[in-house]
């Protein structure tokens, strides 16, 4: 409660509801979206659920998160990819992803969290994944612990997790 947290993929809304339920009305939730219509389908989520007061809404990458946060944030969620239910065409890229997630780590407190999904089922999505791992597998341990969650029982280069925690 009280915390200042980023969303860097609002999507269609569902982590942006989530982190605006933990952070409560004392806390702050800033969502970033290229796509008009994901911001739409966020905030008609977040005014069904009263929780639109603690949310900013910004429509650009989520490589400008610096622009608009201080540091001190304790979590930051990335769900990668492309809009579900929208054109596929569109999907986040390696360099912009990876430049955010450099961003967000440098605004993360100690101790915060960051969560990002890959989708690497798609050309771009493994592209991007392989791009991100490849990084974040080189940061210093003493700085950084690094975990992977991924179905090993999954066939098609089924979605997977790295949840990165800032120790310092």
């Amino acid at each position: 409660m009280g915390d200042t947290v980023i969303d860097a993929t609002a999507g269609n809304g569902h982590d942006t509801v989530f982190l605006a339920q933990l952070v409560g009305r004392q806390g702050r939730v800033w969502a970033f979206d290229v796509q008009s219509s994901a911001l739409a389908s966020t905030q008609e989520k977040l005014q069904q659920q009263d929780l639109s007061a603690q949310v900013s809404l910004i429509q650009s990458g989520h490589e400008c998160m610096e622009k608009y946060c201080q540091h001190g944030v304790k979590a930051i969620m990335f769900n990668l990819g492309y809009l579900p239910g929208a054109d596929k065409q569109y999907t986040t890229q390696a360099a912009t992803s990876l430049q955010a997630i450099k961003s967000g780590l440098s605004l993360l407190a100690k101790n915060g969290l960051m969560s990002i999904v890959l989708y690497p089922g798609h050309a771009q999505g493994k592209i991007e994944a392989q791009t991100i791992e490849n990084w974040v597998s080189s940061l210093p341990q003493q700085e950084f612990a690094v975990l992977q969650y991924r179905f090993i029982n999954r066939v098609n280069d089924p979605p997977y997790a790295l949840l990165l925690h800032k120790r310092v």
